[in-house]
């Protein structure tokens, strides 16, 4: 009974099930403001209704998830001071920059413009109005680079110092923390998977209408647009994700090693990617693997020579550098995240790349099971990105600030297993009802489907909505 009222054990469960269900939207919300966007100034070059329709649809889902995203973010700032006082207490001065600058710069730029855009149709001049929604979309961008790069600095932390007498990391260099080598990388990575889970959702929305035969005007324009993006999205993924690997290896070696369940160093044809491998109960060697040569080395080093190091001997030099324990992640959810995560984008692209062929040349499948599988590509997305998250953050362990701070040093010291447990309980039934509201709501507007956008203007031939449009 004790080890389920482990204080560590019970904050890391409930700040991970409260960070993966938070971070279902954020993808989303980057995603749909720039698709917003894009269909609207598509609609102000052309007056084409459909594209104002469009506009309106995917807008009203991005509302939706960015009112949801807001209130789950908020949980996540509260968490630090709850159940990792001592965290707050060892990096505050450096992890509260980033946040800071998101709160004040970027978040504030979302805010400000995206009420302009929702109460601003048909008030505001259609160039100023169209100018509203590209500034929110940049908004969730920047706002996703200032998190990230707060995150980096738990990845590989740089531009601090080390006060021994306050025991605690100070900020030195916003410079050097803002431009982190990992957050360079996983910046990019991150945005182009948010633009493949963005795609997910158009694919579906678009695959339910058609399916149906319903909207067939706006639905396919849209379902286009979402393969497209499915394919480019995720080409650039593969690539920005080769930059992150690269970046990952330079500063944490202990994570690619997990992920591949690589137990010893190995260099050229040994240093092969896994496809499949068992490992000795213990975790110190393999039993059984299906490997491709040379993989591994290409992927780590860019080289078909390279050295990648493996857990045991990076095991030794981290029990030499900081002191008996064991520092590597629980390999199989490392292992097995980074492969869903690889597993599912590769699917998502192959999906896309069937579906530009099949409905080429305003072709319209009849086979219910291709209808069904792109409907069934929001959620795949979700999961994809949703694992690589985890991949990520665990294998960082046992660091939450790698090489700095150990996970089990930031615990909040006076708060009771039984006391996070509450809370944890609470959280998860809020969170699910939460859920089910948000997706509901958002299944009930791909439902209805694009709104009537009425007749257009007698003078100027233009459709000019109405102010309460949402």
């Amino acid at each position: 009974m004790n080890e389920w009222l482990d204080p560590l054990l019970l904050a890391r469960w409930q700040f991970g099930l409260t960070t993966i269900y938070h971070f279902l939207f954020v993808p989303l919300t980057i995603g749909l403001a720039t698709t917003a966007a894009i269909f609207q100034t598509a609609w102000y070059r052309t007056d084409k209704v459909e594209y104002l329709k469009l506009t309106r649809f995917f807008g009203t889902i991005f509302l939706i998830n960015f009112a949801m995203g807001v209130v789950t973010g908020i949980v996540q700032e509260f968490q630090f001071g709850m159940n990792w006082s001592e965290y707050s207490r060892f990096v505050g001065d450096v992890f509260g920059a980033p946040l800071a600058l998101e709160g004040l710069l970027a978040f504030f730029l979302e805010a400000t413009f995206i009420g302009l855009w929702i109460f601003g149709w048909n008030k505001l001049p259609r160039g100023l109005h169209l100018a509203t929604i590209w500034i929110t979309a940049i908004g969730t961008i920047l706002s996703a680079y200032f998190i990230i790069a707060a995150n980096a600095f738990m990845q590989n932390p740089v531009g601090y110092e080390l006060n021994a007498e306050r025991g605690r990391a100070e900020l030195v260099d916003i410079g050097a923390l803002l431009t982190n080598k990992v957050a360079l990388a996983a910046f990019p990575h991150t945005i182009a998977a948010s633009f493949m889970v963005t795609a997910g959702l158009i694919i579906s929305a678009a695959a339910w209408h058609l399916a149906r035969n319903r909207n067939l005007d706006t639905m396919r324009p849209a379902l286009k647009f979402g393969l497209w993006t499915m394919v480019v999205s995720g080409i650039l993924t593969t690539v920005f994700g080769d930059q992150l690997s690269l970046a990952m290896v330079a500063t944490q070696p202990m994570k690619m090693a997990a992920a591949e369940a690589l137990f010893d160093t190995a260099c050229g044809a040994d240093a092969s990617f896994s496809i499949f491998t068992l490992g000795t109960p213990d975790g110190t060697s393999e039993l059984f693997s299906i490997r491709v040569p040379y993989l591994l080395s290409l992927l780590s080093t860019h080289s078909f020579d390279g050295c990648v190091e493996g857990i045991n001997d990076l095991q030794a030099q981290y029990q030499e550098l900081f002191g008996p324990g064991d520092y590597a992640p629980i390999l199989w959810v490392t292992y097995w995240a980074f492969r869903w995560m690889i597993g599912l984008g590769l699917l998502h692209v192959i999906i896309a790349v069937v579906g530009l062929w099949v409905t080429r040349k305003g072709r319209h499948p009849k086979q219910r099971w291709v209808w069904t599988i792109a409907i069934w590509s929001f959620p795949l997305s979700l999961l994809a990105m949703s694992v690589g998250w985890v991949f990520t953050e665990m294998g960082r362990q046992p660091w939450i600030v790698f090489s700095l701070l150990p996970t089990e040093s930031a615990v909040s010291p006076n708060v009771t297993g039984l006391e996070v447990l509450i809370s944890l309980v609470a959280f998860t039934l809020v969170y699910g009802a939460l859920a089910v509201v948000e997706f509901g709501l958002i299944i009930r507007a791909i439902r209805k489907g694009p709104p009537d956008v009425g007749e257009p203007h007698p003078e100027t031939g233009r459709h000019e909505p109405a102010t309460t449009v949402y």
